[in-house]
């Protein structure tokens, strides 16, 4: 029985690990990422949000037209839609649907995110955002991700330059920025 239970501690361990390297980030493009800015009035920031830019990874490679739709459950969790469409913005779709938490005494601004079941939360950060939810960048601890949001899919030339220059002045590394096609 002991050589049995090693064997699925094993399995669990490869399904892990395959499942990390698929999920997790590309480079660190931040070594000290910042504590949100300000808070987040939820209300306000529900919706639909485009990609304008992200640090590539493992669950968005090929994807563009990206958008990410935020609504109130009734179980008080914040439901979470984001789509991609593979290889161009006019490509098939693929969505994916979880479930996101606040973190108590964040004000909002820290939310953990699930696709995967009771079990499998990502740290989701709000670091900074418009006054009128224009924008948002977010990231989260590790500086391996990073994503830049609008709520226009083809923001203006002055904004786009605006939000890679606030970016940089989180410390991020702008030259790991990815432009989503919309």
């Amino acid at each position: 029985m002991p050589l049995a239970a090693a064997g699925v501690a094993l399995v669990g361990a490869a399904f892990a690990a395959k499942a990390y390297g698929k999920f997790s980030g590309g480079k660190r493009g931040n070594v000290a990422v910042p504590e949100p800015a300000k808070a987040v009035d939820l209300d306000r920031y529900l919706g639909q949000w485009y990609e304008y830019a992200r640090y590539e990874n493992g669950f968005e490679r090929g994807c563009e037209g990206v958008t990410a739709e935020y609504t109130l459950r009734d179980d008080g969790l914040i439901g979470v839609r984001n789509t991609c469409h593979e290889g161009c913005a006019g490509g098939e779709a693929r969505v994916s649907e979880g479930r996101a938490r606040v973190v108590p005494g964040s004000g909002n601004a820290k939310l953990e995110v699930s696709f995967f079941g009771p079990f499998f939360f990502g740290d989701y950060w709000v670091l900074d955002h418009c006054d009128d939810y224009a924008w948002s960048i977010v990231g989260e601890p590790s500086g391996r991700f990073l994503w830049i949001l609008t709520r226009d899919a083809r923001p203006s030339p002055e904004l786009a330059d605006f939000l890679v220059r606030r970016v940089a002045a989180l410390g991020y590394d702008t030259s790991l920025l990815r432009t989503t096609e919309h």
